[in-house]
């Protein structure tokens, strides 16, 4: 399993509270994109439109340079999620009900297929993203006391 992109700031923006394994519907220059490793997920999150399909917005992926004139499409494009109608059923519950947003975790290649990693996160407020900040440095300094120590 070979990741492309990483949501770095989805940890500490929300508390990740399920997890999903989506499929992605691409063209054919954005996979091509993909494996040059060209894609951002910075500010990019996911919406349930009217007829129960899941969209990933504000995800960017580099134009293919070499895809010639054809490829006119614009780099952060809305694109399907495919996920099984269970899924999306249990996730817009979810969403609808208790405040939750679904946020894309990261990118990743299985078996030549490319899938991306949704989770159902619940924001943080301003305190405890200073917690989480204080508890890791504590596990930092602590680790480096340890490691000093031998």
């Amino acid at each position: 399993m070979k990741q492309i992109a990483y949501n770095r700031s989805a940890g500490f923006e929300y508390f990740i509270e399920d997890k999903f394994e989506a499929g992605i519907a691409l063209e054919g220059a954005e996979v091509k994109a993909l494996r040059q490793g060209k894609c951002n997920l910075k500010d990019s999150f996911c919406y349930i439109d009217g007829r129960g399909e899941v969209f990933i917005k504000n995800m960017h992926i580099a134009v293919y340079d070499k895809a010639g004139a054809f490829n006119s499409r614009d780099s952060k494009r809305d694109r399907k999620l495919l996920l099984h109608r269970r899924e999306i059923d249990r996730i817009a519950g979810k969403i609808n009900a208790k405040g939750y947003t679904l946020v894309p975790i990261s990118l990743y290649f299985r078996d030549n297929l490319i899938k991306a990693e949704v989770a159902l996160c619940r924001g943080k407020q301003n305190f405890d993203k200073k917690r989480s900040i204080k508890d890791r440095e504590q596990e930092r300094d602590t680790q480096r006391q340890i490691k000093n120590y031998q």
